[in-house]
C-alpha cells in the first residue's frame, strides 16, 4: 500500500458536538473580530474544547502567517497592519467566557522587527488587568530569534511559556519555513535564563517520518533546555498541498512515548493522536504549579 492509500484509523474520529457554549463562542469570536487557532489551523479538538470544556486558544497578530510551514493550514501572505485594540478585545471575551486558563498564541510576523512581541506582551497585561485569578500561557513563534523581541514577551511574567519545536531535527527544514530546531531551543533555553520560575513547554507532531530514536533524541535536547512540559500528536494533513501522512501512530505507540518522556524527566506529558500543543493547557499549569 502505498502512502497516499493511508486511511485513518478508528481512533482518529471525532465526536462532534455544536451546542449552545459552541455557537455561542462561535458568534463571540466574530462579533470581536477575533481569530482562534482553533479554527485557523482546523483543530481537530476544537468541539471538545469549546462545547465541554469551555476553553479557547486565541491567535493574535492577525489571520495571515508570514511563514508558510507546510503542515499547518493558516493563511500565509502580507499581514495587515497592527490592531493596537486587539489585547483589550482578547481581555473582555477571556471575561465573558469566564476562563480559568487561557492560550494566547499569534502568527508569526517577520515583517515586525519585534515579531509582535509588544502587541503579544500588551495582551497578556490586558487579560491579567480583566481576569486577575485567570492563569495564562504563552504560545509564540521564535520572535525572530531576538533576545530583546523575548524578554519583552517573558517581562510580563506568562504562568507558561510555550514554543513548539514542531518535529525531530532531521525533518525540521522540510517541515517549518524560516524557522529552525537550533533556534527553537535556544529560544527554549534563555526563556528559562530569563525567568527559572516560569515552566517552559514544547510540543512536536509526529507521522511525518521520524523515527521513534529521533522522537527520544527530541526529548533529550528539550530536557537538556530544562523543557518541564512536552505534547505529542498525530499530524493530519490538513490539504492536498501540505505534507502526506507517513504513518498513524496507534494510541498504544503514544502511551509508551508519554511514559518514556515521563522518564527522562518531563513534569508532564500530554501524548495521544488528537492531541495538540493547547490541548489540555489547563490541567497542564495545574500539574507545573504541584511540580514547582
Amino acid at each position: 500500500m502505498s502512502i497516499s492509500d493511508l486511511r485513518k484509523p478508528e481512533w482518529l474520529k471525532i465526536k462532534l458536538n455544536t451546542n449552545e457554549q459552541y455557537t455561542g463562542l462561535k458568534k463571540m469570536m466574530r462579533e470581536k473580530k477575533l481569530h482562534t487557532v482553533c479554527e485557523e489551523a482546523r483543530c481537530p479538538n476544537i468541539h471538545e474544547c469549546w462545547a465541554v470544556r469551555k476553553t479557547a486558544t486565541f491567535m493574535i497578530l492577525g489571520s495571515v502567517c508570514t511563514r508558510a510551514c507546510r503542515f499547518c493550514a493558516v493563511q500565509t501572505g502580507l499581514p495587515s497592519e497592527l490592531d493596537w485594540e486587539e489585547p483589550e478585545r482578547v481581555a473582555e471575551s477571556v471575561e465573558q467566557m469566564g476562563l480559568k486558563h487561557v492560550v494566547i498564541t499569534a502568527v508569526a510576523r517577520d515583517d515586525l522587527k519585534d515579531g509582535g512581541a509588544k502587541v503579544f506582551a500588551e495582551t497578556v497585561r490586558a487579560v491579567r488587568r480583566r481576569n486577575p485569578f485567570c492563569t495564562i500561557e504563552v504560545l509564540p513563534s521564535d520572535l525572530n530569534g531576538e533576545y530583546d523581541n523575548l524578554k519583552t514577551l517573558m517581562d510580563t511574567r506568562p504562568d507558561i511559556l510555550n514554543h513548539n519545536i514542531e518535529t525531530v531535527k532531521r525533518l525540521s527544514p522540510q517541515v517549518r519555513a524560516r524557522a529552525t530546531y537550533e533556534r527553537s531551543l535556544e529560544f527554549l533555553r534563555r526563556a528559562k535564563l530569563m525567568n527559572a520560575t516560569i515552566p517552559t513547554k514544547s510540543s512536536i507532531m509526529i507521522g511525518l517520518g521520524e523515527t521513534k530514536e529521533e522522537i527520544m533524541e527530541t526529548m533529550d535536547d528539550l530536557r537538556a533546555n530544562n523543557v518541564e512540559i512536552m505534547t505529542i500528536g498525530q499530524y493530519l494533513q490538513p490539504t492536498k498541498r501540505h505534507l502526506m501522512v507517513q504513518k498513524y501512530w496507534s494510541p498504544e505507540e503514544f502511551e509508551e512515548l508519554k511514559n518514556i518522556a515521563l522518564s527522562k524527566g518531563f513534569s508532564h506529558c500530554e501524548a495521544g493522536p488528537l492531541v495538540r500543543s493547547s490541548y489540555h493547557a489547563d490541567e497542564q499549569v495545574r500539574a507545573a504549579k504541584a511540580n514547582a
